[in-house]
C-alpha cells in the first residue's frame, strides 16, 4: 500500500469504516517463534497488533508517516466497477480481529500500535 502514497496518490479505500488488522513482520516472527517454544500456546492465535484501525485511520497515519497528502480516495463503486466481486472480498470488507490469546500470555508486542510500527518499518527502508 506503500507505493501509491508514496508517489502521492494515495488515499482511503471505499468509506474508509473497514477495520484492518494488521501486524510487522518483527512481531509477526516473534511471535511465531514464541508459539513453537512455548507449550502453554495451543489452538488458533491471532497473529496481529492489539490496536486494529479502520481505514482511514490507517491512511491519516501512513500518509504522515510518509509526509504525503492522501487526497486520493478509491470510491467502492469505481472499485467494483474495476474488480468486480473481488472489490468486497479484497478491498472492502471489514474484520476486527484481536489477539486475544497473546494478549492473556501477556505477549509483549515490539509494535503495539501503528504509529511505531510505521516508523520502525520506514526506517528499515
Amino acid at each position: 500500500m506503500m507505493r501509491p502514497f508514496q508517489f502521492g496518490v494515495g488515499g482511503r479505500i471505499g468509506p474508509g469504516t473497514q477495520w484492518l488488522s494488521w501486524i510487522t513482520l518483527d512481531d509477526a516472527v516473534a511471535i511465531l517463534r514464541s508459539a513453537l517454544e512455548n507449550a502453554n500456546i495451543t489452538g488458533p492465535l491471532n497473529v496481529v497488533s492489539p490496536q486494529p484501525v479502520t481505514n482511514a485511520e490507517f491512511t491519516k497515519l501512513l500518509s504522515a508517516a510518509l509526509h504525503r497528502p492522501a487526497l486520493f480516495p478509491a470510491p467502492a463503486f469505481a472499485l467494483r466497477l474495476l474488480l468486480g466481486e473481488m472489490a468486497d472480498a479484497l478491498l472492502l470488507s471489514s474484520q476486527r480481529a484481536l489477539p486475544a490469546q497473546l494478549q492473556k500470555l501477556n505477549f509483549q508486542f515490539a509494535h503495539p500500535d501503528l504509529r511505531t510500527a510505521l516508523a520502525a518499518v520506514l526506517a528499515k527502508t
